[in-house]
């Protein structure tokens, strides 16, 4: 049996933005804002080439079935496909979908009664990433201040979020992560997504590029 473990460490280094690379600027900002989670992101328009996997989903959790299913038809109507149906799980109730700009979401809830009115509000945003060897990259990122919150592993890692910005960040194997998901692994060229990081420009193991933070837009 894998235990969890958890740390309480301070935080010296956490994410401050995260931007998706997308072709069209202008249909991204109107996808994500009927979505409902423009504010959590920037985005950046690209023609960097990238097929298949691009190696990381941004999830959802909210408070209720309601609530998942509220998401996700409003990400439907904005022209998202749907990958997986929202459906009951042993861990919950949850769906998953692929933006039209390529970036694959899944909006999840721990519950699963429906008891609650759809109320579009987001609990927590996390940013997880698939990487070829979990123990390598998160002693890559503490190496870089990162506090771990919830390590299961080689499998599985949490890091403490920073008070600047919303988004957590995850780490998962590559392979489960497109499983879970339900696409193929296989992917190459840009992840289109960079992030924004309070420890400085640098590139981690899985090529994930990482900015110096930029002042939030008023």
């Amino acid at each position: 049996m894998v235990m969890a473990t958890t740390t309480s460490a301070p935080v010296t280094t956490s994410i401050a933005a995260v931007t998706l690379e997308v072709a069209d600027l202008e249909a991204a900002r109107r996808f994500y804002s009927a979505f409902g989670v423009d504010r959590y992101l920037r985005l950046r328009a690209s023609q960097e080439h990238s097929t298949g996997f691009r190696g990381f989903t941004l999830a959802l959790t909210v408070s209720g079935p309601a609530t998942v299913d509220g998401f996700i038809g409003a990400a439907v109507d904005a022209g998202a496909t749907v990958l997986k149906p929202a459906a009951k799980s042993l861990w919950g109730y949850s769906g998953v979908l692929r933006a039209p700009d390529g970036t694959i979401w899944k909006i999840a809830t721990s519950a699963k009664k429906d008891t609650g009115p759809d109320t579009r509000e987001v609990d927590e945003v996390v940013l997880l990433i698939g990487v070829e060897a979990v123990r390598a990259t998160k002693q890559f990122y503490v190496g870089r201040g990162m506090a771990v919150a919830k390590s299961v592993g080689g499998m599985y890692v949490e890091f403490a979020p920073g008070r600047s910005h919303p988004v957590k960040l995850a780490l998962y194997r590559r392979r489960a992560l497109a499983k879970e998901v339900g696409v193929p692994a296989d992917g190459t060229g840009s992840h289109r997504i960079v992030l924004g990081g309070t420890a400085g420009a640098f590139t981690d193991p899985d090529g994930f590029v990482w900015e110096a933070a930029a002042p939030t837009p008023s």
